[in-house]
């Protein structure tokens, strides 16, 4: 019976809460001037460990590192901006800003300036490829690694989806315009690019393709994106040169690729070979957008190469790379 004293509850003992298996970095995020751009950007990490940009496609945006971040920011500085066009980057009317390839990587690189990111590897996936092979022809001694995520850069690796957007390339019509607009620019059309090619497409979580459909239907926005599927006829010219910069300057490069991707196919994965013998390729069974369903196999990959690679932190033992000179520049 109880005799009516309060009872104190006792405590089951656990491991404590600061256990670095329990250690979650945050991820932040803020906005910073570059290029006459507010670019909106996520972080996570400490300032002086090794940075690793990371470039989503279309019609994406950092979003889609949401789950990579964490995963990586315990040993490494992980940056991810939002393209001009995506996101939650505002581009003011008055830059009369021309949307394409080449000044999207001038963005790009001035947002690295605008933040003193003197070295850095690479994650980048469809669009973020041509921007950040860009960057990296640029200025090569600046790039430690590239991770392609269905990532292109040869001809063998563009799939048939792309055909509507050929024909738009050959003829640059009113008609061929609006025909992209109708198919491509949909909430259905951006659920397939999410869903195709996943066993379990229900897996794939709906905010992802469900926040891309909002931002698209903003005012103005989907003219932006038609003009950047005319302009991605510049990245095709630029193969050969980003082929050059592969022989030249080999990085280290790990090709992860969904290998049930309608847009870039396993050949594109596999080409990269061609000029870089040591690159690690790795197919994962799933879609366009890997991270939505196999974020902890390429979380894992990353690392193993990268840390195979030198990309490690001091403070974490090895002989790391030179970290990036702090996270400098005006932004919140």
């Amino acid at each position: 019976m109880s005799d009516g004293a309060p009872r104190t509850a006792t405590k089951r003992a656990g491991p404590a809460q600061d256990e670095p298996r329990f250690r979650v970095p945050p991820t932040s995020i803020h906005r910073v001037e570059a290029d006459g751009v507010q670019v909106f950007f996520r972080a996570a990490g400490e300032a002086n460990a090794p940075a690793v940009l990371l470039l989503h496609g279309f019609p994406s945006s950092s979003f889609m590192f949401r789950e990579l971040m964490p995963r990586l920011a315990n040993d490494y500085r992980v940056i991810a901006p939002d393209l001009p066009g995506f996101g939650f980057t505002e581009v003011p009317p008055e830059r009369k800003y021309p949307y394409s390839f080449d000044r999207l990587a001038l963005t790009i690189e001035a947002f690295t300036r605008a933040l003193k990111l003197e070295r850095y590897a690479i994650y980048v996936f469809d669009y973020g490829a041509p921007t950040g092979f860009r960057l990296a022809m640029a200025h090569p001694e600046r790039v430690t690694a590239i991770i392609s995520q269905n990532g292109n850069a040869y001809q063998e690796g563009l799939g048939d989806a792309w055909d509507p957007i050929r024909k738009y390339w050959a003829e640059p019509t009113a008609e061929n315009r609006d025909i992209l607009r109708q198919s491509i620019l949909t909430a259905g059309g951006t659920r397939w690019q999410y869903t195709h090619g996943v066993a379990y497409p229900e897996s794939v979580a709906p905010e992802s393709y469900t926040l891309d459909t909002a931002l698209l239907e903003r005012p103005g926005n989907k003219e932006i994106q038609l003009d950047l599927f005319l302009d991605y006829a510049s990245n095709v010219r630029l193969y050969p040169k980003f082929q050059e910069y592969f022989r030249k300057s080999k990085p280290p490069l790990l090709a992860i690729w969904g290998k049930n991707d309608p847009f870039f196919i396993p050949s594109g994965a596999e080409a990269f070979r061609k000029d870089i013998p040591g690159a690690r390729i790795q197919f994962l069974d799933t879609g366009h957008f890997a991270l939505e369903t196999h974020v902890v196999e390429v979380a894992s990959a990353m690392r193993d190469f990268l840390e195979t690679n030198g990309v490690k932190h001091h403070s974490r033992g090895g002989d790391g790379l030179p970290p990036s000179s702090g996270n400098a520049g005006r932004h919140s």
